[in-house]
């Protein structure tokens, strides 16, 4: 018999398997789908993924090289993941070796064999125990180390430090070589807590909605939770995955932002008689690899984490949970560009169990989906307990002097508001001191050297950044073009906001929280807590701000700068904006105490506007399906974007228009090819962009087109002078 013939996906960008014979030795019945094999691919070792073996190869006899060694006993991936990872290789028209390195965590890829090592814990000492007096007289910040682990008997792990210590590690090194803390290596996952919570009462729409995703519990249905902002869809949640465990199987819940993780895994954990492994991408490949075995191997009940948690291994699956559904960062936006909601829903669909998408403001796609009968619809129309819907108040700003981007009206709400000894939250998305710096004599502006946009002034740093490439300069003192020294900082940011509100509420304690204070890791947790322990009068912020946290004492919701989305020319601006509003006001009045949400507008009688304000978030989808659906855009059509970049301004689109002509004459069913168009900022991190847009009328006539006219753009001869790429059901139009 001749040997068989291994296929095996390799991480790089070209868009096939490679065909090698087996290991020598090897027992052909061990060569299973999924296993990692080690390989020689061109002057390196690597290791990529056997996805079959076949009888024949296209490969002449003697270049077909064989296979250095079979790392795996049993498959790493499963049947059913690899079928996923090929169908989304298939469907995202990406390299398969790169799409199925997602499936594995980093130790995988590098390592022929990774141990598991256990996670680290830290206890106080005796020593440490009779120096805490001391220490606090003469090391604050190593005595509240000290207090926190005085806390936890047990030992405290780093997902506990870093949320009540930020940059704790330099302090616990200076006690450990003191004595004073030691360290000692744990179970990998926390076991679950001895004392959990007890549920709480479930208003009847939650009792509904829990009723009815328990009968369905068995089989694939896709349910969309369309639940407003503090109605309770955690609860639901919770009472879903507490009877799929109890019917021996697995949840998987996937989060948009980090930032998100541990408030959810804290009440996860106090709830759930399971260990939780948590995946994203702050972990270490240690801890990332840790809890990867712990779902594999069915320790972990309960995996959460954001995107690329999709893929992980559930042997026993029970149920997916898709949370604030809507939400961009779901979309990988470079490298291998998928939907994590999308091919949850598939993946749930292979597997047969249910999937939930729960949001305050689901998509277009998802209400759409629920219009055509592939969606099960369920609402939470009222918020869990006392609270009650905020009070919005449009105020028309036109015409008034603002005070730093704030109008008179709202600053005396927030006056009132503090005087009640309640927390004031204002939104604006757009972190530094002011977006533009220019020179009040000579009308200069200062621009990024890289790209098509203007440096922001980070005024504490005396700094100018480029929010899009990176690059900073030093702030000038005078104007480098008529060297005069009246630079005026015009337009808002948060760290402008917050300057301001320091001189107009001096006695308020106030914190920022947008990417540049929470750069540190732990830094966004220590702010949170200080939140939550009331340590905060006034918060501001970007979007990090917007997504599912829970503020009970916030009591008014200022949003500075609310027409940004109303007049873009990406037609998802729209939704994106009210979404942001709503999840933002979302924040007010989430416990006893009523809330209010003043809206900041040159644009008081917008139509949009008018039904946020009125908590009518069906009416604003409805308009906005009514407009997608008249311009033949998604959900009523099917976008691929060809994007191209290169350090010459004309390659791009050179390359582009290449691509269109290698299309020949487009009919009826073919796509509409749409440019090539330079892209909205032109010019980033040095290279000039371009896109082509593909637009159909449904899924299959452009994966038809895309099958077929791919290959030919691969083989344009400018193909290997830009970078291009094809983002299939594009989020964003950059």
């Amino acid at each position: 018999m001749s040997e068989p013939i291994l296929q095996i996906a390799i991480p790089t960008p070209l868009r096939r398997h490679f065909d090698y014979r087996p290991p020598a030795g090897i027992d052909p019945a061990s060569l299973t789908p999924g296993s990692r094999v080690e390989v020689s691919f061109g002057r390196r070792r690597i290791i990529g993924l056997l996805l079959g073996v076949a009888e024949h190869t296209d490969v002449p006899s003697h270049k077909l090289k064989r296979a250095a060694a079979l790392l795996d006993k049993s498959p790493v991936v499963s049947t059913e993941l690899l079928e996923l990872l090929g169908w989304a290789s298939r469907y995202y028209q990406h390299p398969i070796g790169e799409v199925m390195q997602h499936a594995l965590p980093v130790l995988l890829r590098r390592e022929s064999q990774p141990a598991r090592r256990g996670s680290e814990h830290w206890q106080l000492t005796p020593a440490g125990l009779a120096a805490m007096e001391q220490t606090q007289k003469r090391a604050p910040k190593q005595a509240a180390l000290l207090a926190s682990l005085q806390a936890r008997p047990e030992g405290a792990n780093a997902a506990e430090l870093d949320s009540e210590h930020v940059n704790w590690r330099p302090i616990l090194k200076k006690l450990i070589e003191k004595g004073r803390v030691e360290m000692s290596l744990r179970a990998t996952l926390p076991p679950p807590s001895e004392q959990r919570q007890s549920a709480p009462t479930l208003t009847g729409a939650q009792h509904t909605a829990v009723e009815q995703l328990l009968q369905q519990r068995d089989s694939f249905h896709c349910t969309l939770l369309d639940g407003v902002t503090g109605s309770g869809k955690t609860e639901v949640y919770l009472q879903l995955i507490e009877r799929v465990l109890a019917d021996k199987r697995q949840a998987l819940v996937l989060v948009p932002e980090i930032g998100l993780t541990p408030q959810l895994v804290e009440r996860f954990r106090a709830r759930l008689n399971t260990p939780v492994a948590v995946l994203h991408s702050a972990l270490n490949d240690q801890e990332r690899y840790n809890a990867w075995l712990a779902a594999r191997e069915g320790e972990a009940g309960v995996i959460i984490g954001t995107r690329s948690a999709l893929f992980s291994p559930l042997p026993s699956p029970g149920v997916i949970i898709i949370d604030e559904e809507h939400d961009l960062s779901f979309k990988q936006q470079d490298g291998f560009r998928y939907s994590a909601r999308d091919l949850a829903i598939l993946r749930a669909q292979k597997l047969d169990i249910p999937i939930l998408l729960g949001s305050a403001t689901p998509s277009l796609e998802s209400l759409h989906n629920v219009r055509q009968g592939r969606y099960q619809h369920l609402r939470l129309p009222e918020r869990a307990g006392a609270a009650v819907f905020p009070r919005f108040l449009i105020q028309d700003v036109r015409g008034q002097k603002l005070e730093h981007g704030l109008c008179a009206q709202l600053l005396a709400r927030m006056q009132q508001h503090l005087n009640q000894h309640s927390q004031v939250l204002l939104f604006l998305n757009r972190r530094g001191f002011a977006p533009v710096l220019m020179c009040h004599e000579c009308g200069w502006h200062a621009r990024c050297a890289r790209c098509d946009a203007h440096l922001t002034v980070h005024r504490r740093q005396h700094k100018l950044r480029c929010h899009h490439c990176g690059s900073e300069q030093t702030l000038p003192e005078t104007c480098p073009e008529c060297q005069t020294g009246e630079l005026l900082h015009m337009g808002l940011g948060t760290e402008r906001v917050e300057s301001a509100l320091q001189e107009h509420f001096p006695e308020a304690r106030i914190v920022r929280i947008d990417r540049d204070t929470t750069r540190r890791k732990g830094a966004l947790q220590e702010l949170l807590r200080q939140v939550h322990a009331g340590e905060v009068d006034i918060l501001i912020g970007t979007q990090m701000l917007a997504k599912g946290h829970h503020f009970p004492d916030v009591t008014l919701v200022g949003l500075l700068d609310a027409d940004y989305g109303l007049y873009s020319a990406d037609f998802r601006a729209s939704e994106r904006m009210g979404q942001l509003i709503l999840q933002v006001a979302g924040r007010a009045g989430r416990a006893e105490r009523p809330g209010e949400v003043m809206i900041q507008t040159h644009h008081p009688d917008n139509p949009l506007l008018t039904q946020l304000a009125a908590h009518d978030y069906p009416a604003f989808a409805e308009t906005l399906l009514q407009e997608r659906a008249q311009a033949e855009l998604p959900p009523y059509a099917s976008l691929a974007l060809l994007r191209a970049e290169a350090v010459d301004a004309r390659a791009a689109l050179d390359f582009l228009q290449a691509a269109r002509d290698s299309a020949g004459p487009t009919g009826a069913d073919q796509p509409l090819l749409l440019g090539p168009v330079p892209s909205p900022m032109e010019r980033r991190a040095g290279r000039y962009r371009a896109q082509l847009l593909l637009q159909a009328s449904d899924r299959q006539t452009l994966q038809r087109f895309l099958q077929h006219w791919l290959p030919r753009v691969e083989q344009l001869p400018d193909s290997r002078r830009v970078r291009w790429s094809i983002d299939i059901d594009p989020l964003e139009m950059f």
